[in-house]
């Protein structure tokens, strides 16, 4: 490190009824891989839209080498030396690398010229991409790599990155800290934001931590414990989930010789599924992204129907329902994206509630909407799952991802399922959030719900499962006891190596 590259001090942004960050002051070095940590609604999303030039601050400044630095867009940015890879990628599936790499420039060279620089920055950096192939087929790691590509073509100072292994195995994430080193070595200074802290531990120098919008401390993450930090961003003691001891309960949900084609042509097709979930348990289904795990939660909600013998709920049919109609029989369901899926990104959180609850919380009379009923769902799943917001009038998309994330869990748990089927509960939740959400999925099994939980964050898998699979390529290898597998074991699923016979036929 050489030196100051940025100096935040004292920036200020509030928005009606809550300050996103009140008065946030740190330096970013050259050379360094500084940690942006908080819960979620702490102010990070915010400070580095800030520093991108998405948003402009109410009060502060921020210098870059010395000199004022306030960008009034993105482009300006850009120019100045600040990339960023946001946690949601902004790709065109149709489309193919060198094509996607091209729209996010300003001024992009030739095709042929372009293609030629994507292969050699990619192989330099250790994240070798194909600039002919579409986007579409694309694995998750693949195609952060294009957008990680993008930025990288801008030789940029600074590269911000929000949640960059929420979608990676952990060999990809490996290939992405060896890539990251190299940016370090090289002078580039990288603002990474993660609740995997863990990682931060073994990747950061130094860590920011915000709290309610405020600084609360800075520490060196390879001399701080992951529990330390964790309460440092909660201000509190972090409560582990404890499971209750229980006894297998009869079949609830049963699925067999599942296969269906997926409503996206660059989706995955699922081949003969078939597993059983008994009542008080959790299924854990990991594998690496877009194998299957969007098409199946569409199959077992009702978004996609099958025929009606592959799906049963205590023996009763319902693979030919829809997702009204399996809500109506305590089948409830929340997928993984948040917004535009699992929410209406304009509408308030009490229409959001109404959505998926107007049958099971008895929401409407005669026709019409019951809004106090409605309004006190709402406030009960923001009060019970510490969902940070002015209220239930707020729009969906004005939450932060993970605070819409807990509302979109609650949602569903208090609704009293008796089968629950989650893809991926966590994603980019803070650990304090994190534990209490895998909490209310073991309450909720104590209770006697049957639930699928499917994941790409294994630790996480491994902590609340009683049986584990994993899919791949749409098939779902043998159902095995969580307890005692090995992670050697659990890659060797998740490549298809241990499918069951009738899977892969």
């Amino acid at each position: 490190m050489t030196g100051t590259l940025l100096s935040i001090r004292g920036l200020t942004k509030a928005y009606p009824g809550v300050v996103a960050n009140d008065s946030v002051s740190f330096d970013i070095q050259e050379g360094e891989v500084h940690a942006l940590l908080g819960e979620n609604g702490a102010g990070k999303s915010t400070l580095v839209k800030m520093i991108y030039g998405l948003v402009k601050p109410d009060s502060g400044t921020m210098t870059w080498q010395g000199d004022p630095f306030a960008p009034p867009e993105p482009r300006a940015a850009r120019a100045t030396g600040v990339a960023m890879v946001f946690q949601h990628f902004s790709l065109f599936d149709a489309l193919n690398v060198a094509e996607n790499v091209a729209l996010g420039m300003e001024n992009p060279p030739p095709m042929r010229d372009l293609a030629t620089k994507i292969r050699s920055v990619s192989e330099n950096y250790g994240l070798p991409l194909d600039p002919d192939r579409t986007v579409g087929d694309l694995s998750a790691g693949e195609r952060q790599r294009v957008e990680i590509i993008r930025c990288l073509l801008q030789d940029p100072k600074l590269l911000i990155m929000d949640e960059p292994t929420s979608v990676l195995t952990p060999q990809e994430v490996e290939i992405l800290f060896k890539t990251l080193n190299k940016l370090k070595s090289e002078g580039t200074a990288i603002l990474y934001i993660s609740h995997k802290l863990e990682e931060i531990r073994a990747l950061c120098d130094h860590a920011t931590i915000l709290r309610l919008g405020k600084n609360v401390g800075t520490c060196i993450p390879a001399e701080t414990t992951a529990r330390d930090m964790a309460e440092m961003m909660v201000g509190d003691t972090l409560h582990t989930p404890t499971r209750s001891a229980k006894d297998g309960g009869a079949p609830v949900l049963e699925v067999r010789d599942l296969s269906l084609a997926s409503a996206n042509p660059f989706g995955t097709r699922l081949k003969n599924i078939t597993f059983t979930v008994h009542a008080g348990e959790i299924l854990g289904l990991g594998g690496v992204a877009g194998n299957g795990q969007d098409e199946l939660l569409a199959a077992l909600s009702g978004e996609a129907r099958s025929g009606s013998d592959t799906i049963t709920v205590k023996d009763a049919p319902v693979g030919h329902l829809g997702p009204n109609e399996r809500r109506a029989l305590g089948i409830l369901a929340a997928p993984e994206e948040r917004l535009g899926h699992a929410a209406a990104p304009d509408m308030s959180l009490s229409e959001n509630a109404l959505l998926t609850g107007a049958i099971r919380e008895n929401l409407t009379k005669n026709g019409f909407v019951d809004w106090a009923s409605t309004t006190s769902f709402a406030e009960r799943i923001i009060s019970a799952f510490d969902v940070r917001t002015p209220g239930p009038a707020s729009a969906a998309r004005s939450l932060s991802g993970g605070n819409l994330q807990k509302f979109v869990i609650g949602r569903e748990v208090l609704q009293n399922p008796q089968v629950l089927i989650v893809n991926q509960p966590t994603w980019g939740v803070d650990a304090a959030a994190a534990a209490a959400i895998r909490q209310s999925l073991l309450d909720l099994a104590a209770e006697g719900a049957a639930i699928v939980v499917i994941s790409q964050d294994l630790d996480e898998l491994m902590e609340i499962s009683d049986h584990f699979g994993a899919l791949n390529e749409g098939r779902l290898s043998d159902i095995r006891p969580a307890i005692g597998l090995s992670i050697d074991e659990i890659g060797l699923m998740m490549g298809g190596a241990d499918a069951s016979e009738g899977a892969a036929a």
